[in-house]
């Protein structure tokens, strides 16, 4: 249809407008074909383009530009809907949209769209009018169109980088707390759980310093794409900034699934990586929280979130944490103790404990490893793996790791010429300006042969100035202090390392090995392979973290010079290795000393509840299957508790034995891992069946159920059938 054909039907409503203006611009009008013409050029520039439907939407005009344009022929655009030849964009509604309007015969402007059938990205911004004859009757559409690709392609990347991280593609911090207001919003009225968990990675910023910001970036692209392997369900990843990452779990309050899936995220993150600037190891620490257990609202969920990755990250990294309300005193505890560091080097608060090293051959002790501990005037005594916790990332990590080497020196020159003494040294320290200067004058002030101090680097360190670290390697070498290269294979493992530094011993961790007693025996040809290796360089090999006696003949086996961990003793202090010395040659042969994980609190008052009464008894050896109380007497077999652990955890438990005032218990769900050497429940009382109890909607509190509100239990209501074994002592409390 010609462009003069598509304005004829409207020529005559205008006619005497026309002959009006005609007569008082006759001058400057022009006639009908030169505005013709004039729409015909404005439609050939590509400016701009014109279309027509009939009565029923169907194209009747469409600009040949507009066709060439989309690389479609004009048959299959004219005679076709116009709802049917241009769709929506991304879903978002546009051509529902679009075709309303033409149902409902009124005007448009401005609906972006793009071909239906998806074979062109061109965008078109469509405009039109319902045109009517002198009698009023619908006609059909006419309209106009312009090519918008360029402008509605860059304002979508506009909105795109407003709401998604530009590096990862992961959503940004903005969209993140969109989308978690809006989830917890709905949620809320629809009495659903949320689960929201704070990432952090370890070791990020010592890559970033020493690769470059190029290897940082693509680090950060490489965790992002594994973190969206390795959450299998429904969530929203986002990228807060730097080397923080949340992830949001809708209908997730299961606390054992969600420590599997963040066991899963951490093992993942810290399998290495290949950059361009050379390979490199990372961790990762995970904080969760859920919705409404920690919090109802975005702000306290994200706290309580961040205080579980504090937590975590202050257990030693590489864990995972749930929240739990007596964290933000443990974080205030925490920090404070931070605080009276430099206070615990000026007053002589720390001391050292010692582990042996023993030969594998001869079970004698050829070495001790020092390990820092600190005597609290208020908190007491704080063990080796808590105060390295403190002071790993602390501002005083050299002024403490100058006092070791000092202690440990004089300490080690009260030992026979043959006994060892070796010092774990943190990259920071190991490159910090007059480190071999402090080890100098440790060794001048007591004594001590320089043979006989043993440094330990970890393989962090060659990921810091590589000038530095030959050139403190090379010094200490020629000082003639040992050196040893700690957790061989669970870091940045290359040949390299051992072939530019002068290392005495190689000590492989105790993860390398984790799977030598299960598998088909491929890692102990490894570790025969690195014994090998290490005969070859002039070095011996130390295994450490052992605690079975089968692990230690295998390794014996293999060939491993030293051995160490708790099989053989736990670190132990001072006047003990002073008393083992006296008697002669130290030897320890391997034994079932098995380290437990250290437990904060090994009885505690709890509530069990029994036909809605509550009694209070004392907690004993609580496991995942089970624990022990004690308190009741003449309580049978067979009877049932709920056993309330506090914060809103309930376990339905049955008596399996009963003997005067303690009971065996069974419980029906086992525990789980709480991330910190503890255990919970899975799931928690829902605060939203305390709401309907009558309490306000708001996070569990920390105490019991009976002292929740809406959870209430009245003891005028209910009758003991149990009697205590010592009631004045309850009376009491």
């Amino acid at each position: 249809m010609a462009l003069k054909g598509l304005f004829s039907s409207a020529k005559s409503a205008t006619s005497k407008v026309q002959s009006a203006t005609q007569r008082d611009y006759a001058g400057s009008v022009l006639s009908n074909d030169d505005k013709l013409a004039m729409l015909d050029e404005l439609e050939r520039s590509g400016l701009g383009w014109f279309w027509a439907t009939d009565v029923e939407g169907k194209l009747t005009y469409l600009s040949e530009a507009i066709a060439d344009r989309l690389s479609v022929p004009m048959d299959r655009l004219v005679g076709h809907a116009l709802p049917a030849v241009f769709g929506a964009l991304g879903g978002d509604g546009r051509t529902k949209s679009l075709a309303l309007k033409l149902g409902a015969r009124k005007s448009f402007t401005g609906i972006a769209v793009g071909l239906a059938q998806g074979e062109s990205d061109v965008v078109i911004n469509l405009s039109g009018r319902p045109v009517f004859d002198d009698e009023g009757r619908f006609e059909g559409f006419r309209g106009t169109g312009s090519d918008i690709t360029e402008q509605y392609h860059r304002e979508e990347e506009t909105e795109r980088l407003a709401k998604f991280d530009s590096l990862t593609g992961l959503s940004n911090r903005h969209r993140m707390a969109q989308m978690i207001d809006g989830t917890l919003t709905a949620f809320k009225a629809a009495k659903r759980n949320c689960a929201l968990m704070m990432l952090d990675l370890d070791r990020f910023k010592q890559v970033n310093d020493t690769l470059g910001h190029a290897a940082g970036d693509e680090l950060l692209k490489q965790v992002a794409a594994r973190l969206k392997r390795s959450v299998d369900k429904d969530c929203e990843i986002g990228r807060l900034g730097g080397d923080e990452f949340q992830i949001m779990l809708p209908d997730m309050d299961d606390r054992g699934a969600l420590g599997e899936v963040a066991a899963k995220i951490i093992a993942m993150l810290t399998q290495p990586y290949s950059l361009e600037e050379g390979r490199c190891v990372i961790g990762a620490s995970v904080g969760i929280a859920i919705a409404p257990h920690d919090g109802v609202t975005r702000e306290e969920v994200v706290r309580s979130a961040d205080l579980a990755l504090y937590a975590a990250k202050n257990g030693g990294r590489g864990q995972f944490r749930f929240y739990t309300g007596d964290l933000e005193n443990e974080t205030i505890f925490r920090k404070r103790l931070e605080g009276d560091l430099l206070e615990a080097i000026r007053e002589e608060q720390l001391f050292l404990k010692f582990q042996p090293v023993v030969s594998a051959e001869s079970m004698r002790v050829v070495s001790l490893e020092a390990l820092v501990c600190w005597n609290h005037p208020q908190r007491g005594e704080i063990d080796e793996e808590e105060f390295q916790s403190i002071v790993d990332g602390s501002s005083l990590i050299v002024d403490v790791g100058e006092w070791t080497i000092r202690q440990a020196c004089k300490e080690a020159a009260l030992w026979p010429e043959a006994l060892r003494v070796s010092v774990n040294v943190p990259a920071s320290h190991f490159t910090a300006e007059g480190f071999v200067t402090s080890v100098s004058n440790a060794l001048e002030e007591s004594e001590l042969a320089p043979q006989r101090l043993e440094l330990e680097v970890k393989e962090t360190v060659f990921l810091g100035d590589t000038n530095v670290v030959d050139k403190t390697l090379a010094a200490l070498f020629k000082l003639g202090a040992r050196l040893s290269l700690d957790e061989f294979g669970t870091g940045y493992s290359s040949l390299s390392y051992l072939r530019r530094a002068p290392f005495d011993t190689i000590k492989i961790g105790q993860k390398f090995f984790a799977g030598a007693m299960e598998r088909d025996g491929r890692e102990i040809g490894l570790i025969k392979a690195i014994v090998a290796l290490a005969k070859a360089l002039g070095m011996q090999t130390t295994a450490t973290g052992l605690e079975t006696v089968q692990l230690v003949d295998r390794l014996k086996d293999a060939g491993v010079d030293s051995l160490q961990g708790s099989i053989y003793s736990d670190p132990v202090s001072a006047s003990d290795v002073m008393e083992e010395l006296a008697v002669g040659t130290w030897r320890i042969e391997p034994g079932h000393r098995v380290k437990r994980a250290r437990r904060r609190t090994v009885y505690r008052k709890i509530q069990v509840i029994n036909d809605d009464h509550s009694y209070e008894v004392t907690l004993r050896n609580l496991s995942k299957t089970g624990a022990y109380i004690e308190g009741l007497v003449d309580v049978p077999v067979k009877t049932q508790f709920v056993v309330d652990l506090g914060g809103g955890q309930l376990a339905v438990a049955t008596v399996t034995r009963s003997n005067g005032d303690t009971q065996g218990l069974e419980f029906e769900t086992a525990l789980v891992d709480d991330g910190a050497g503890g255990l919970c429940t899975r799931h928690r009382v829902s605060p939203y069946e305390l709401a309907a109890a009558g309490a306000p909607l708001a996070a569990l509190s920390t105490g019991d159920y009976k002292g929740m509100q809406g959870g209430m239990l009245d003891p005028t209501k209910s009758v003991p059938k149990f009697m205590y074994a010592n009631p004045a002592a309850v009376d009491a409390a």
